[in-house]
């Protein structure tokens, strides 16, 4: 049982690091600048994707219920097309915003860096207006684009799962170790993501933006290659 959950991890963190989850994710935090936030944005994808497949994993178990192969290859087309948005959105917002990186320090005297746009501006600059909370408005998005990603990948860990497994009990734990090891994977990578983002912030704005446009045109190549492959079994 052990030997089998600490399988089911691994197996999960590998998967956290598939191209099309990379994708997402880095599509979800590219702008953002603080390292903490880009690491609550990988584990929260983490969690809704867990929650997702825990729940029809759960359901396909404990009901002996099938999940329908063109099913599963319509939700992959839909993960396509959900990627497009999102490096489609990167790039727009690249070109809407009008961004430049400041410093300025919060009552607690903490001081760092922050990505400020003036796109709806019409007056002078006033770098008293730096001086702000930093609400996260975008982590509820990523959780659920995580759930999107469980939803597409659900047929084939509960195939695997209710095939080998000696009880719905076991699966569900294998279920829930996969889960653990893809929060711990794309937790990770979000901090991985995050370092190269954030210093390249501090040396120089432009490196940053080119760093973003790449990761949004690499996410409309993924989301594009996912939907012509999905579309394409389909078809088939």
């Amino acid at each position: 049982m052990l030997s089998l959950l600490l399988l089911g991890l691994m197996i999960g963190i590998a998967h956290a690091f598939e191209s099309d989850h990379l994708a997402a994710v880095s599509a979800l935090i590219s702008g953002q600048t603080r390292r903490g936030r880009m690491l609550k944005h990988g584990a929260l994808w983490g969690i809704g994707h867990t929650a997702t497949l825990f729940t029809v994993g759960g359901f396909v178990l404990l009901t002996q219920a099938t999940i329908s192969p063109r099913l599963a290859l319509g939700l992959e087309g839909v993960v396509g097309v959900m990627l497009i948005w999102l490096g489609a959105h990167v790039l727009y917002r690249l070109y809407r915003d009008r961004v430049h990186f400041h410093s300025h320090a919060h009552g607690d005297g903490t001081r760092h860096l922050h990505l400020h746009s003036h796109r709806d501006d019409t007056s002078p600059h006033e770098p008293a207006r730096h001086r702000h909370a930093h609400p996260d408005r975008a982590a509820l998005r990523t959780l659920a684009v995580g759930m999107m990603h469980g939803m597409a990948g659900s047929a084939a860990l509960v195939l695997v799962a209710s095939a080998t497994m000696a009880s719905p009990l076991t699966g569900l734990s294998y279920i829930l170790a996969f889960g653990l090891g893809s929060v711990i994977g794309m937790a990770a990578m979000s901090l991985a993501i995050a370092i190269p983002l954030s210093y390249t912030a501090k040396a120089l704005t432009r490196i940053n933006g080119a760093m973003q446009a790449a990761i949004g045109a690499i996410t409309i190549g993924v989301g594009l290659l996912t939907l012509i492959e999905s579309t394409a079994a389909l078809a088939g």
